[in-house]
């Protein structure tokens, strides 16, 4: 008789997955399976896929599989969604829990697309929808939930709304330490001071997010926020190699099909994508390469 797996939560599973600290966030159109590969080469100790609309990847086989790729080496993986039914959240989630480590669910997405959809950052005043769809993954995965957030301009506010998911049965949470408003030419600074305040209220590993733009930023980050791990989207498109290492190489040796030192891998992302095909489309590509080759 096969015995059964005891599901792992909070910092069981944290430590489980060996207390990573460098998280590449999830980045739509950005952190394929191609790039994941490129990250963790570079020092990335866990990545997130793109957020999936949870109902599009639960009803329409061609959008699954289109955005979702994986393999036996992506890992540990969080698999991202947006949704605002817990049912259509919960179908999708079924659909990946065993070819990932969590199901994350976004809370964080401050574009105009996800208020025509109501999902992400613009369900941050819907508490009892959001514990709703936390409770329900929590209670019938046999993988844990995690969530990320943005802050409210109230920092007691934002504590609440932490303290509120955590009950609901997440088992980490990322704060995103920006407005809802703070997107685009209003982008600014994030705010620490608030993702500090949550991780000293919180009993569930906390990610900081937001102003992770050098490799110096993370340990700073860490000692500021007292977080448990630093996501970064913007710092880890423009400079894949040398976010996590500190080791800066030419722009064109991360694009292009060379070997690349002083890492001495062939970590460069066009080698990546032909050698695992179905990894990226030309779209994300296209994508990438702007990104890395901007500099040059």
């Amino acid at each position: 008789m096969a015995i059964a797996r005891t599901k792992l939560t909070g910092w069981t599973f944290w430590e489980s997955l060996g207390s990573p600290k460098k998280v590449v966030a999830p980045m739509v159109d950005q952190s394929e399976l191609a790039w994941r590969i490129l990250s963790r080469r570079y020092g990335a100790d866990l990545c997130y896929t793109p957020m999936f609309h949870a109902r599009l990847f639960a009803e329409e086989p061609k959008y699954r599989n289109e955005m979702w790729q994986t393999d036996s080496t992506d890992r540990p993986l969080f698999v991202q969604f947006c949704a605002n039914d817990p049912d259509h959240l919960l179908r999708a989630a079924k659909l990946v829990e065993t070819q990932c480590d969590a199901v994350d669910l976004n809370l964080g997405c401050p574009q105009h697309i996800a208020k025509r959809g109501r999902y992400g950052s613009f369900l941050m005043e819907e508490w009892d929808l959001i514990h709703r769809m936390v409770k329900n993954l929590a209670e019938n995965l046999s993988i844990p939930v995690t969530v990320k957030i943005r802050v409210f301009p109230d920092v007691e506010k934002t504590i609440a709304y932490a303290k509120m998911i955590e009950s609901a049965g997440a088992s980490v949470l990322t704060v995103h330490g920006r407005l809802r408003e703070q997107k685009g030419h209003k982008t600014g600074l994030a705010d620490w001071e608030q993702i500090r305040r949550v991780k000293e209220t919180l009993s569930i590993p906390v990610i900081a997010n937001g102003n992770i733009l050098y490799a110096e930023d993370i340990d700073l980050c860490l000692a500021s926020t007292g977080a448990d791990a630093v996501m970064t989207a913007e710092g880890n498109l423009y400079d894949p190699s040398g976010i996590f290492t500190g080791k800066h190489l030419p722009v064109w040796v991360i694009g292009e099909e060379v070997t690349a030192q002083p890492c001495h891998v062939r970590a460069q992302y066009l080698d990546i994508v032909k050698d695992n095909p179905k990894s990226a489309t030309t779209a994300m590509i296209r994508g990438h390469l702007f990104k890395i080759w901007k500099p040059w």
